[in-house]
């Protein structure tokens, strides 16, 4: 089903020869990864368009939660899934930023930022997100300058020297975990309660050099050159008071990277695309898998398995749509 004769082309040539694609996957993460393999294995022409393979794999420290994978770094694992994904010959497109997806009767046409434009039956957006931001007086002003959003990238940067975490999910605690090798003190600034799964909220008592402000807002993040410190709202005792540190990590969750379907399909009030059992959007054709969409619990494994089921759905519908089995 959905096959076509090519001698083992280079992948990035396919690009310029396919006139119409079964399925373009736009986003190289776990979901899309995933859904391009399960697609391929299912003798459909796929190709994935991204900017980066890994997503916010790249953004992830140790791993210690997916099937198979012990204790893995988020960057090794990122590795091992585009290694597989390799082995099927499944054409890709790096560094390439889809701007456009426009509905032509029932084919898409997306629109990419070097100029091509591809022709595909059904897509599949898996695009992820981006950190959500404390959106406070002084948090544009000393970003890269104190202020960050990735503990695996700028951790080594603040050694010995006090850093916040800003935040009470997991990505906070993993945050917390990360910079204990480098930071000399960890303050965590979170404006309710702990939200992070218990496994890990039990390492964080083994951090001596940790202190926890629990119902504590950031109201502002001030320095001159660089960062000095926060502002914050103690909410247990409705007073303001500055806490003074070299660094803040904002580790607050991430805001979905749906524009490119905001004109397209339903979205929810977070913005993320809302999808059925069977990832399908509300526009026929368009599914999506991963962080982006309204599933509540943002893991990997589980985006894996939505861009998998992802694939399968597209499949059945690809056979019903165009073969009418």
């Amino acid at each position: 089903m959905f096959t076509f004769n090519m001698e083992k082309p280079k992948a990035s040539s396919l690009f310029d020869e396919v006139i119409l694609w079964d399925m373009i996957v736009i986003g190289g993460g776990p979901a899309g990864l995933n859904g391009a393999l399960y697609a391929k294995r299912k003798g459909l022409m796929v190709g994935i368009v991204t900017l980066e393979i890994g997503g916010q794999l790249h953004n992830t420290s140790t791993v210690d939660n997916y099937l198979g994978f012990k204790n893995i770094e988020g960057k090794d694992l990122s590795d091992e899934f585009f290694e597989h994904i390799k082995t099927l010959e499944v054409p890709i497109l790096t560094g390439i930023r889809t701007q456009e997806i426009k509905k032509n009767n029932d084919i898409f046409e997306v629109k990419l930022s070097d100029g091509k434009t591809l022709n595909t039956k059904t897509i599949l957006l898996a695009t992820g997100g981006a950190p959500r931001k404390l959106n406070v007086p002084g948090e544009v002003e000393f970003s890269n300058k104190g202020v960050s959003y990735c503990t695996t990238c700028d951790a080594p940067f603040f050694k010995d020297k006090h850093v916040i975490v800003a935040g009470g999910g997991n990505s906070a605690a993993e945050a917390v975990l990360d910079l204990v090798p480098w930071a000399s003190k960890i303050t965590v600034v979170h404006r309710s309660v702990w939200r992070a799964d218990t496994i890990l909220l039990e390492k964080l008592k083994a951090v001596d050099k940790l202190d926890i402000h629990l119902n504590s807002q950031i109201l502002e993040i001030f320095g001159d050159d660089l960062m000095k410190g926060i502002k914050y709202l103690d909410k247990s005792e409705n007073i303001e008071k500055i806490l003074e540190a070299d660094g803040l990590f904002i580790e607050i969750g991430t805001i979905p990277n749906s524009y490119l379907l905001k004109d397209l399909v339903e979205l929810n009030e977070r913005d993320e695309v809302i999808v059925d059992e069977f990832q399908m959007t509300s526009e026929k054709g368009i599914f999506a898998a991963g962080d982006v969409t309204n599933q509540e619990e943002k893991q990997i494994i589980i985006s894996a398995a939505e861009g998998a089921k992802a694939a399968l759905a597209i499949t059945k519908y690809l056979n019903k749509f165009y073969k009418g089995e």
